[in-house]
């Protein structure tokens, strides 16, 4: 696999990338991160909540595990969006066997260019996103555009750990122990996307630290910028609210 398409066409390199994966997305990524996925997915979904949206954008929805966790703890409708059809296709039967058809929709697009008017939703969650953009500020800066003044937005995404003992922990499960694993649960697939997550973490957060997205959620005029580091720095959890 060629990693280097990461950085020069993001967008083409996530559909090939995630092409394979659908069908046992979900259960694997559980797998893989040692069952941590879930509980990022509800600290980010925490932030969201208690605003009692209406109406919810979750952007590179994948099979739709977070717009499905939004639908089952709001009364929300919940608008899912992702540049792949074969995760959405997934999110489609996902959808129907939790007979949630009525309030989740899903659609084709790329976070990068939202194909809805400014201030749509009541609120926006977005997951694993930045590292497959071009220019993650100014998807950021889009992100905001269709949120309502006072709404809230937040994300989740995998980390560096900051702790030198962790640093080197984490160093060694993604570079041997996830790819392995991935290979034996998930077969080439899996191990492709195992051997490519742990350099793509660790160059986005060369290019971009943490005081960076920070500043960029700011900059994009979101207020009130919190941050969860997760799982002994291994996971990301942000929030905030979109200015008047």
């Amino acid at each position: 696999m060629d990693v280097t398409g990461s950085r020069t066409q993001p967008n083409e390199f996530a559909r090939h990338l995630f092409a394979r994966l659908p069908a046992r997305y979900d259960r694997l990524a559980e797998i893989l991160s040692l069952g941590q996925n879930r509980r990022w997915r509800a600290a980010m979904v925490d932030h969201v909540t208690p605003s009692a949206p209406r109406l919810v954008l979750d952007v590179a929805t994948g099979p739709a595990g977070v717009a499905r966790l939004l639908a089952q703890r709001t009364s929300a409708r919940v608008i899912g969006i992702d540049l792949s059809e074969a995760m959405l296709h997934e999110g489609v039967a996902n959808i129907a066997r939790c007979e949630l058809g009525t309030r989740i929709s899903l659609l084709l697009g790329r976070g990068e260019q939202l194909p809805f008017a400014d201030a749509s939703f009541d609120a926006l969650t977005f997951t694993y996103l930045l590292r497959y953009v071009s220019d993650p500020a100014a998807t950021i800066v889009e992100l905001t555009r269709v949120v309502k003044p006072g709404g809230p937005i937040a994300s989740m995404e995998f980390a560096v750990p900051t702790a030198p003992w962790w640093r080197i922990a984490w160093w060694g499960y993604t570079r041997i122990v996830l790819p392995l694993a991935g290979w034996l649960t998930g077969g080439r697939a899996w191990f492709d996307v195992g051997r490519f997550l742990g350099p793509s973490i660790s160059s986005h957060y060369r290019r971009y630290p943490l005081d960076w997205h920070v500043a960029a959620w700011e900059q994009a005029g979101i207020e009130h910028v919190g941050t969860q580091s997760m799982s002994l720095g291994g996971g990301l959890v942000m929030w905030g609210r979109r200015g008047s």
